[in-house]
């Protein structure tokens, strides 16, 4: 009998924390755990729609940070999404900032990116990471995996994964957004 209570209790430790890392991986990350966002990587020139960005070009404002790659079907379905975050939440101050981290070798290179960027209509700054280094600097593994992060710079939310207009991951993800950005402009 004590040995299936112990396995019991060790199946339900198990099960507990299963749950817990998927709550991590679906969203919001506990503020006490956020993380300073680390510097941009891309200051060689090799950004699309803007001149290289560092994090204090950022400071005080609220910033959906997007690592996707342009052949990643997931990331395709997500752009309509942050298309329409920006355009709704930019007025307000929201910055949405792409970070293009290749899969595959042909997808690879600042002409290459900035030539998808032009096809798929992306208005925002994209960063180039095709040596993964922020990829690395901030331990992501996903594609696509949106980064909110705070006016004080630090990452306040991870959501991993396919967003579409309308569903509750994407109403969840739009309520976090509203709420930092009333931190940044209680009146807008």
């Amino acid at each position: 009998m004590r040995r299936s209570s112990a396995l019991a209790l060790l199946l339900v430790a198990l099960l507990v924390a299963l749950h817990a890392q998927a709550a991590d991986a679906d969203g919001l990350l506990p503020a006490e755990r956020g993380i300073a966002l680390p510097e941009f990587t891309g200051d060689r020139g090799d950004w699309i729609n803007s001149g290289p960005l560092k994090v204090d070009d950022l400071a005080g404002q609220v910033v959906l940070l997007d690592f996707w790659t342009s052949e990643c079907v997931n990331c395709l379905r997500t752009l309509p999404w942050l298309k329409h975050v920006e355009q709704r939440l930019g007025p307000r101050g929201l910055r949405l900032v792409g970070v293009h981290t290749p899969e595959f070798e042909r997808e690879r290179g600042a002409a290459n990116v900035a030539r998808r960027v032009r096809e798929l209509g992306i208005g925002h700054p994209v960063m180039v990471d095709d040596r993964s280094e922020y990829w690395n600097a901030l331990g992501n593994r996903y594609w696509p995996a949106l980064y909110l992060i705070d006016k004080q710079g630090r990452l306040r939310a991870l959501v991993v994964g396919e967003v579409h207009i309308g569903d509750a991951r994407a109403a969840r993800l739009e309520a976090a957004l509203s709420e930092l950005l009333a931190e940044v402009a209680p009146d807008r």
